[in-house]
């Protein structure tokens, strides 16, 4: 793929499909730039050298998908329907795409497609930007051209996952760090991220003699952060706002702990601001799950029960959309059509699919040799000494999708191919089974 040494190279790729017109674009060949335009500069947007190249390569890529009826959206409206008892009985799938993003992207979309869903978000988290080598800009641009790519109109929800309080670093100095988490939000804004979850459960106190008090710093934490989302919001959008409980790994939530923090953070909350539209729960997952010895993943029994009561108080007692389940993608197929039956409004989901794309029959073999080795010169200080060689790669490769991320996308399109179709499959289990079909009458009426 051809890397432009020029803005006006950019122009030059989709001349045949793009004009600029009124300080925007207008697309009048959609066909080919979906075809073959749009390749070329999502690639410039990801890997061009250039800073001012990449920046114009991402904003062709955000008014292109305007023009042709694609939005990043908040799906606030749709949260809002759902704990108002408007629309249910699905469970919106929240997808972290770490790799191969453009290519993931569009295998997600072609799955929704198919399945009429429009209910579903693409997201990141606050440590895979780092890992990954994906900041935000980057990661929508990959997002909205797959979308051009497969075909898609409406709205596209993206969301920044786990936007985390650093609790060593909020012991030590909680002014600095509040201040990085108020930049990295003020940047996915700015990236157009209409969907924002907060994670200051990371400074839950269970020392504390009461649950109020256990969860004081985390309620104040989140609705500080909430105000600062709400000040800096585009004008006509609502980002829809997350907050969480209970830390992903650690004990199972309950409802003494809920409503102390949503009694907590609605009185911290200025008069007048919206505040959060659902609530992350802890009920025995932990993100990417627990690798034993042969470096299979241990079976986990979700707390199904804690689930249905919370996100029945969620929403009858609150207003929200629901509560969230983290640390999923892991989880055994017959646990996930339990999700919708029990209300769970949204799932995460993320190691499952790195794991596909490592794992895949299609993926070389002698570039996964390279990470494996990458991993044991650079990550052997976290391996424990008790792990064998399967837990310690399972554990550290996705730390792999970084450093060679360009060797990945740089991949036979063949080989791409034949993944993308392995993930498409199974993202087509996965809008079955937590009932994400049909969706897309609900997002028209209440996100547009």
């Amino acid at each position: 793929m051809e890397l432009f040494d020029s803005i006006s190279g950019l122009y030059r790729h989709i001349d045949n499909s793009v004009e600029e017109a009124r300080g925007g674009v207008q697309v009048f060949d959609a066909e080919r730039l979906r075809s073959t335009d749009i390749d070329g500069i999502v690639y410039n947007a990801v890997f061009n050298a250039a800073e001012e190249i990449r920046d114009e390569a991402r904003r062709i890529i955000r008014l292109c998908a305007a023009d042709i009826g694609i939005k990043s959206a908040s799906i606030q409206g749709l949260y809002d329907a759902m704990g108002a008892r408007e629309c249910g009985g699905f469970t919106v799938p929240a997808i972290n795409i770490r790799g191969i993003t453009y290519d993931v992207a569009r295998a997600i979309f072609r799955s929704a497609a198919k399945h009429n869903s429009g209910a579903f978000l693409f997201e990141i988290a606050k440590s895979e930007i780092g890992y990954t080598d994906q900041r935000p800009a980057e990661y929508t641009a990959c997002c909205l051209a797959a979308a051009i790519k497969e075909g898609w109109k409406g709205p596209v929800f993206i969301q920044a996952d786990h936007f985390q309080v650093n609790a060593k670093n909020f012991a030590e100095n909680p002014q600095e760090e509040t201040e990085s988490l108020k930049s990295l939000i003020k940047e996915a804004l700015d990236a157009h991220f209409y969907n924002i979850d907060i994670d200051a459960s990371t400074t839950v106190d269970l020392s504390k003699p009461t649950i109020k008090e256990q969860q004081t710093s985390n309620y104040e934490m989140t609705a500080l952060l909430t105000e600062f989302i709400r000040a800096n919001e585009p004008e006509g959008i609502t980002v829809s706002v997350g907050g969480e409980i209970g830390e992903v790994g650690k004990k199972n939530s309950t409802e003494e702990e809920l409503r102390a923090f949503m009694d907590g953070y609605l009185e911290s909350l200025k008069e007048g601001v919206t505040g959060i539209s659902k609530i992350s729960i802890q009920t025995g997952t932990s993100h990417g799950g627990v690798a034993l010895p042969d470096g299979s993943i241990a079976s986990v029994k979700v707390d199904f029960d804690t689930i249905e009561k919370l996100d029945k108080i969620s929403k009858e007692a609150y207003g929200l959309g629901g509560v969230v389940q983290h640390g999923a993608s892991t989880l055994p197929d017959d646990a996930f059509h339990v999700f919708p039956e029990r209300g769970t409004a949204e799932v995460h989901l993320a190691t499952g699919f790195q794991n596909m794309i490592y794992e895949s029959g299609a993926f070389p073999k002698e570039l996964l040799d390279e990470i494996y080795t990458h991993l044991k010169e650079k990550h052997s200080d976290e391996r424990k000494e008790e792990d064998t060689d399967e837990q310690f790669y399972y554990k550290t490769r996705k730390k792999g999708f970084g450093p060679f991320k360009q060797r990945m996308w740089d991949l036979d399109d063949e080989i791409k191919e034949t993944i993308g179709k392995e993930l498409e499959e199974r993202f087509d289990s996965l809008f079955t089974k937590l009932n994400a079909i049909n969706t897309i009458e609900h997002v028209t009426k209440t996100v547009g």
